[in-house]
């Protein structure tokens, strides 16, 4: 199947989606098996969760849920779990007994740091790949969609340290 280009004036936005989604099925393959490869007792929805706390820092259980996007009660699930392999903790809130905050442990950190230079290593033998001027607009445009769908950027927050 030949891909659609922006130039063939695909009203922009259909090209660029249809593009991110093809890359989008790349990079959730690299992320499985950076996963898979460092820690194979927790999910890609798991996992997003750790990522999530690493580079927001502790949160409180409803404002984690709506980070994910998920309910609460599939959050807590995820937690129960994560809690269960020591890589999240919980406690109440120093502001209010009736919240509950969720953080990373150590053995959380680790897992992120650990996936997250896989995934990297990973990444970067492809764009090493691609060709130069090809790469020059991306780092614009992917900052661009990251920006635009609130996800911070790597190296801010938490980031920085692992970096």
């Amino acid at each position: 199947m030949r891909r659609a280009t922006f130039a063939e004036g695909n009203a922009g936005v259909d090209a660029v989606t249809d593009a991110l989604l093809t890359a989008s099925r790349l990079l959730v393959a690299l992320s499985a098996r950076s996963i898979a490869a460092v820690e194979d007792s927790i999910t890609l929805p798991q996992f997003r969760l750790l990522v999530v706390l690493h580079t927001r820092g502790p949160l409180k259980h409803a404002v984690l849920a709506e980070h994910l996007g998920v309910t609460p009660s599939t959050t807590s699930r995820m937690v129960d779990r994560l809690v269960g392999v020591d890589m999240v903790r919980r406690d109440a809130s120093p502001n209010s007994r009736r919240e509950i905050m969720v953080e990373l442990t150590d053995g959380g950190q680790q897992v992120v740091r650990q996936v997250t230079a896989r995934r990297r290593k990973e990444i970067a033998k492809i764009v090493a790949k691609m060709p130069e001027d090809t790469r020059r607009g991306m780092v614009d445009a992917l900052n661009a969609f990251a920006e635009a769908g609130g996800e911070p950027p790597v190296g801010t927050s938490l980031d920085a340290i692992w970096s």
